[in-house]
């Protein structure tokens, strides 16, 4: 299994929950700068939670996140914008703002009292609506778009933060396949660029074909991390998900498929990795 030891963005000894729950335990995590990381697992298994603790959305319980060797809590909330950008899970816009103005908004943490709006803001907006395909409808209101092209908007705006890392919490939920394909073959293009990009996906198989490296998690915990081709294994599967599997090459990219057996794939008796020592035993 092949683990990364530096990155900008990391956390030790995290504990983070809601409330009096308690989600991730005693984890430690090293975003590798320059990657494009994928957090996977099961529902419920912590995959947001811990997404939402690195971008100082969500205050561990215990342990620390830090940027650049530094808490990330002493930092000002402009200064840690203008390094993290985040796209929540949910965003909702304001009532009858134009794409342009909402973008526009992705400059926040570079204004100041009597700061005025400079060509270097408006070279930032108009690159973020360029890649994102955004440029000839950017006076329509956002409101007006489709799921994908809304998705786009906020991808836009976090881009006109010109951030060097981006963190995207579930960018292609209730996206239709083109729409998904779409948002993921930019977050590529971001990546190729330099940027480092952490996103928490559903699909497997897309985030065996996009990322450069993957966390897997269960139950509050990683079980793997490593690149697609080197950690991504029918056991890992099984032991992740609760699913029998073959993992083959995909024959587009050569990145791993996973293939759900035809039959009996799927253990309802049982917890993700309760069978994990057995895994290539045939399902029952």
């Amino acid at each position: 299994m092949s683990t990364q030891t530096s990155g900008r963005l990391t956390g030790a000894d995290l504990r983070v929950g809601y409330g009096d729950r308690t989600v991730i335990a005693d984890l430690d995590v090293v975003v590798p700068d320059g990657s494009f990381t994928v957090i996977v697992g099961p529902n419920a298994c912590g995959k947001s939670t811990l997404l939402r603790a690195l971008s100082r959305l969500l205050r561990p319980q215990q342990g620390t996140v830090t940027l650049d060797g530094r808490d990330v809590t002493s930092y000002g909330g402009k200064e840690f914008a203008r390094e993290v950008g985040l796209l929540p899970q949910q965003s909702i816009a304001p009532d009858a703002i134009t794409i342009i103005d909402l973008v526009s908004r992705g400059r926040f943490p570079y204004q100041k009292m009597f700061r005025q709006w400079t060509e270097e803001d408006q070279r930032a907006v108009d690159y973020a609506l360029q890649v994102t395909r955004l440029t000839d409808l950017s006076t329509r209101p956002v409101e007006a778009l489709s799921g994908g092209q809304r998705q786009r908007v906020w991808i836009a705006m976090a881009l006109a933060q010109q951030t060097p890392i981006l963190l995207l919490d579930e960018p292609t939920t209730f996206l239709d396949l083109g729409h998904q394909i779409e948002i993921l073959d930019l977050c590529t293009e971001l990546n190729r660029q330099g940027n480092t990009l952490v996103a928490v996906l559903h699909d497997l198989n897309q985030a065996a074909r996009y990322a450069t490296n993957i966390i897997a998690m269960r139950e509050g915990e990683i079980v793997a991390v490593g690149p697609p081709s080197e950690i991504l294994t029918a056991e890992l599967v099984e032991r992740v998900f609760g699913v029998y599997s073959q993992v083959i090459a995909d024959p587009q990219t050569g990145t791993p498929l996973v293939v759900p057996l035809a039959s009996g794939a799927v253990r309802f008796d049982g917890a993700p990795g309760e069978s994990a020592g057995a895994a290539s035993a045939e399902p029952e």
